[in-house]
């Protein structure tokens, strides 16, 4: 469908559907602490256990310090989410703010690029949720794992955003529950011998410190950070009003952070020789172990699998239907995938291909999420730039805004950011991305010469 004409006026504050064309079809029931809730299971408060060993050791052993930087390297992207969603209330994440504050083109591209990053995401977590639990449970084959992932969270989704609002209090819980218990008994070992006590080292060691390494990890880091903007997917089904969004994206990023920040911390200092660690897959179980013995390494692990299988992935599939309802809405892609549940009020022909998806590519990457985790790096990144230059194009340009602040050295100061992380992503995630984007380019251009000639023959 066509957008009415949108005032550039910086007077008007758009509130409804209707300012944008659109009706309200999905069911408005999330609060702005639904939001942040959402946001965190998103990033998951845990994420930093299943990758510490890595950025431990490119960060050379400063990991709390790479989590710092990562955070405020999000924060900036966050505020610009924060503008545009205000502006702009309606559903499709990036996609809608950019055909809205730059061009139908744009919009549509940047679209395209998300979905790179958000239809493999949940594939990519029940991979990893799947292979753990095999390593626990070696005579289930990881397939079958792979496949009750899917079904439950499938369930949930299209049962509705309010149910999935609940199951994720429950995740959220539990996570949080199990972060207590490491950062109390670590910091109990830490006051009783274990490692050599408090120290800033994990923030700064002069013996090691390398700005370069630090970055790199930092390129690492942020990747944790990836799905605070999944909550301006929700935007349609909120409860607040337009600021309500952008207070979800900065409340989620600052919580998430500090929760990083924190565990790494103490991680870092129970085990201060990080070089020691035989497998940096496993590094932060042997932490975990150090000061709460076999029954904290068994519970930070299978925490971690049930945030990965269902908490986190649960969240990316209703991120990214969400994003394919709004792209479908407008005719970008096949209309079938705009349809709404009549009784459940949530997109579930985008939910069920999603699963459909995920199941293909989880059974085609069970044995290999490394090249998968490539691919997913490069789309959210991209699309975080142009949310930069959507802010500065929508209300610097064309609304003449004079908040130098928000609308010109916040996008700038993240674009640069973002694109110093893009610059130091592997070499495999930046050629997929490319080719991605040309098959977009060209979906695009046969798409709108089809609907060229619709409109010539009516």
């Amino acid at each position: 469908m066509e957008l009415k004409h949108v005032s550039k006026s910086t007077s008007k504050r758009h509130t409804n559907l209707d300012d944008f064309g659109y009706t309200q079809e999905l069911k408005r029931t999330l609060s702005v602490k639904d939001l942040v809730i959402y946001g965190l299971i998103f990033m998951v408060p845990i994420a930093p256990m299943g990758i510490y060993g890595s950025v431990i050791s490119v960060s050379q052993g400063m990991i709390a310090l790479t989590y710092a930087i990562g955070m405020i390297a999000m924060f900036f992207t966050a505020l610009s989410y924060g503008q545009m969603s205000r502006a702009f209330p309606v559903a499709g994440s990036v996609y809608a703010y950019a055909k809205l504050g730059i061009n139908k083109t744009i919009g549509f591209l940047s679209g395209w690029m998300i979905i790179l990053d958000y239809i493999f995401v949940p594939a990519l977590l029940y991979i990893i949720a799947a292979n753990s639990l095999k390593s626990l449970l070696p005579t289930v084959p990881s397939w079958l794992w792979l496949i009750g992932f899917i079904v439950i969270n499938t369930l949930i989704n299209v049962r509705g955003i309010a149910f999935t609002a609940i199951a994720n209090r429950i995740f959220l819980i539990g996570e949080l529950i199990v972060l207590g218990f490491f950062i109390i008994l670590g910091s109990y070992g830490l006051f009783h011998g274990a490692g050599n006590g408090f120290t800033l080292k994990p923030f700064y060691d002069a013996s090691h410190f390398n700005l370069q390494f630090v970055m790199t990890a930092t390129s690492v880091a942020v990747l944790s950070f990836l799905g605070f903007d999944g909550i301006s997917t929700l935007a349609e089904e909120t409860t607040g009003g337009n600021r309500a969004v952008g207070k979800g994206i900065l409340w989620s990023l600052l919580i998430v952070g500090v929760l990083f920040i924190i565990q790494t911390y103490l991680a870092a200092l129970i085990v201060p020789n990080w070089q020691s660690f035989s497998d940096l897959n496993t590094a932060f179980y042997v932490v975990a172990e150090k000061v709460g013995g076999h029954f904290l390494a068994y519970l930070t692990t299978i925490a971690t699998i049930l945030s990965w299988g269902f908490a986190n992935a649960l969240a990316a599939q209703a991120a990214i239907s969400r994003i394919l309802f709004g792209m479908a809405r407008d005719h970008n892609l096949p209309k079938i995938l705009a349809r709404v549940h009549p009784r459940f009020k949530t997109p579930y022909i985008s939910t069920l291909l999603v699963a459909i998806i995920s199941l293909i590519v989880g059974l085609i990457f069970m044995n290999d999420s490394g090249t998968l985790s490539e691919i997913v790096n490069c789309g959210a990144l991209t699309a975080f730039l142009v949310i930069h230059v959507a802010v500065i194009n929508h209300f610097f340009i064309k609304q003449h805004s004079r908040d130098y602040w928000h609308h010109l050295l916040v996008p700038i100061i993240g674009f640069l950011i973002i694109g110093f992380v893009m610059v130091n992503l592997n070499i495999l995630a930046k050629e997929i991305g490319g080719i991605w984007l040309l098959i977009g380019v060209g979906y695009y251009a046969i798409l709108r010469l089809l609907q060229r000639n619709t409109e010539m023959n009516l």
